[in-house]
């Protein structure tokens, strides 16, 4: 199901960027009374996807040319971090559903965009692993892609899917294409659900068979290899440095964005917990009165703020960085706003495993209650390779090398 809520082309009034946020933040208590539905239906309900769409969410990063707000990264952010506050999949899939319009109106040249904004909201879960094979049409003008790509978190409402697919070698080693196709020219697997946690963030798999992408819905790179330094087609299409921007460290702040969500969401049941519970041994007192339970907050809530200032830094280095011109996105400069995110998120993950999930008590851990359901989609969240493998291993090795004028082992 797809909400058409502006006419195409129609440039929609942008709501202030604080307004959209307190849209979010109305919207909290309502996703979490609906957390267990969600992951028992794998994603959140046409009910919750008619609230966003009515919010404007799906238009925040779309251009305004095309129906959108065009607004920055950092109202975004703001929005997914407030809805995984109140349900970490359904923060999940909307960002990672969402978010790439900006590299969609980033890389790609008017004639693509005219075609995949043509809608003004614009859904399109990716995948970075090319697992799916291009083979180019016999008129030289489009490519035959096919395969199955795993993990597209947002694919229940989506409108179009961003892939990789390896292009035979020919006289050369294979290469990725980084290639876009509307809903018509795939299908979802129902393979979601069962995982530890995220259960409802929609991140089923789709399937695209023998499916014809016109040439200009087709880039030769790697999303997250490609480099903007020296200028991209949105800058110049639009005139906007959000356009222009390194797309890399986005996706690396949306990382950071929803474990800040979902880490003040479990410091949101810890306090309910201290104010309503009490202290297992005596003296018998609320938790609040409590040395113990005190300091516990105390330090759990001093990791999740620092976090949040470190956050909001390195979004203003994003954004001061765009401003001054693509050239400013040298690896170095992705790379140190990437190291943040990773610091982001191994706060939230001390302040959870640590304090939050640790000192909750058994009977606040049960299966479905708020924390233990926060805990189980932090727990998925750090097997994402996107934290597992780069920001833990290859970001911090990448980031030496090129302060150093090492060769760097990932190439774009």
């Amino acid at each position: 199901m797809v909400i058409d809520t502006a006419p195409q082309h129609m440039p929609a009034p942008a709501p202030a960027a604080e307004e959209l946020v307190a849209r979010a933040e109305a919207m909290v208590p309502a996703l979490v009374e609906r957390q267990a539905d969600t992951d028992r239906r794998s994603y959140y309900s046409e009910q919750t996807h008619a609230e966003l769409a009515r919010a404007g969410f799906y238009r925040i990063l779309v251009p305004r040319r095309y129906g959108g707000y065009e607004l920055g990264i950092d109202t975004f952010l703001r929005v997914a971090m407030t809805l995984s506050r109140g349900c970490p999949s359904t923060g999940w899939m909307f960002a990672l559903g969402s978010a790439h319009a900006l590299p969609v109106a980033t890389l790609f040249g008017e004639r693509a965009q005219e075609d995949l904004f043509a809608g003004g909201e614009f859904i399109c879960p990716a995948t970075l692993q090319p697992t799916g094979t291009a083979t180019r049409c016999a008129d030289g003008d489009c490519w035959v892609v096919d395969g199955t790509w795993t993990y597209c978190s947002g694919a229940p409402y989506a409108t179009h899917f961003l892939g990789h697919a390896m292009v035979g070698g020919g006289d050369g080693e294979p290469r990725p294409m980084l290639f876009v196709v509307p809903r018509d020219r795939w299908r979802r697997l129902d393979d979601w659900g069962g995982q530890l946690g995220l259960k409802g963030s929609g991140s089923h798999s789709i399937v695209v068979e023998g499916a014809h992408v016109p040439g200009h819905l087709t880039l030769d790179t790697h999303l997250a290899l490609t480099s903007v330094t020296g200028g991209t087609p949105g800058l110049e299409l639009h005139g906007n440095p959000l356009y222009g921007g390194g797309q890399g460290s986005f996706m690396q702040l949306e990382a950071a964005a929803l474990a800040l969500g979902m880490v003040q969401g479990a410091l949101d049941a810890y306090e309910e917990l201290m104010r309503t519970r009490t202290t297992t041994f005596p003296p018998v007192v609320p938790r609040y009165e409590n040395a113990d339970y005190q300091y516990w907050y105390g330090e759990s809530t001093g990791l999740v703020v620092t976090a949040e200032a470190a956050f909001a830094n390195a979004v203003q280095q994003w954004t001061d960085t765009a401003t001054a011109g693509p050239a400013g996105f040298t690896p170095d400069r992705e790379l140190r706003i990437a190291a943040i995110c990773h610091q982001i998120l191994s706060m939230c993950w001390r302040a959870m495993e640590n304090y939050l999930f640790r000192t909750a008590g058994s009977s606040a851990v049960r299966g479905g209650s708020r924390i233990e359901r926060i805990w189980r989609d932090m727990s998925m969240q750090h097997t994402h390779a996107g934290y597992s493998v780069f920001l833990a291993a290859i970001a911090p090795r990448e980031l030496a090398r090129a302060r150093f004028g090492v060769e760097a082992e990932i190439h774009g």
